[in-house]
């Protein structure tokens, strides 16, 4: 299963999934923009249980959902034990590993980072495994209007993520089938950068192919047509609505417990 592409046919008729891209890329700009004014355990943990309570809302499967949220949640972890040991320590002194130090004011700001993140990033998971990446290039060309080369590049980049996952796993294969590799850690690292070097080639000339054939083909033009008409409906101001409610729930209870903080200040 793709993490980018969404399986449009699995997906059920539901506000979100029927929702204009712009109507879903809006509620979680509001959601985002409010978790990067602070950094707290209420208002991002209040998000996160909001933003979770309405994932069945999204038409997407929950099993398919929970994979996608895994790399999100790993994002999270990794997140909270970097800033569990490494962020400046107050309060009560916990453990002591070595230059390591807990204290109860780094694992307080660790939560807080961890249900950032998930809250963070939870509404990007829906947002791209309940939209269509041909629909979702449509409303930001004919809704934002955006500059279609723009579009039309980030659309083609897109659609080439899964097709660089297969070739980094018959680089992968190639690359056994030669003997070639290291042993250890170092070993393995090294072969890793060298597979990588050999992607990152395969990249680049097929983006110049790529380019070349787009332009080909007109797409590099000044003026050009679409075959689907992108447009907002009422139903869209539900989603952007329901993302301004989140927003605005998570702020009042950070507010109201007296966590919130503008990091600006």
């Amino acid at each position: 299963m793709s993490l980018l592409a969404p399986d449009t046919s699995a997906l059920r008729p539901t506000v979100v999934s029927r929702a204009n891209p712009v109507a879903k890329l809006a509620a979680a700009a509001a959601v985002t923009v409010v978790l990067l004014l602070s950094v707290d355990v209420v208002t991002a943990g209040t998000a996160a249980a909001l933003e979770l309570a309405v994932l069945p809302c999204c038409g997407v499967a929950l099993p398919a959902l929970a994979r996608r949220l895994a790399v999100v949640a790993l994002a999270a972890v990794l997140g909270s034990v970097s800033t569990a040991f490494f962020a400046v320590h107050s309060g009560t002194t916990l453990a002591t590993l070595g230059p390591l130090e807990l204290s109860t004011g780094s694992l307080t700001a660790a939560a807080a980072i961890g249900l950032r993140v998930l809250a963070i990033g939870t509404p990007g998971v829906v947002l791209l495994a309940s939209t269509d990446p041909t629909d979702l290039g449509d409303a930001l060309a004919q809704v934002l209007h955006l500059p279609h080369r723009f579009v039309m590049g980030g659309l083609a980049a897109l659609r080439l993520v899964d097709v660089l996952v297969d070739e980094w796993r018959q680089l992968g294969l190639a690359r056994r089938a030669r003997g070639l590799g290291g042993d250890g850690l170092l070993g393995r690292l090294a072969a890793g950068g060298q597979q990588a070097f050999s992607l990152l080639v395969l990249s680049v000339r097929r983006a110049t192919v790529l380019a070349t054939a787009m332009e080909a083909r007109g797409f590099g033009g000044s003026r050009r047509t679409w075959a689907r008409e992108s447009v907002l409906r009422r139903g869209d101001a539900v989603v952007v609505a329901g993302g301004l409610a989140i927003a605005a729930a998570a702020t009042a209870a950070g507010v109201a417990a007296g966590t919130w903080r503008l990091l600006l200040t």
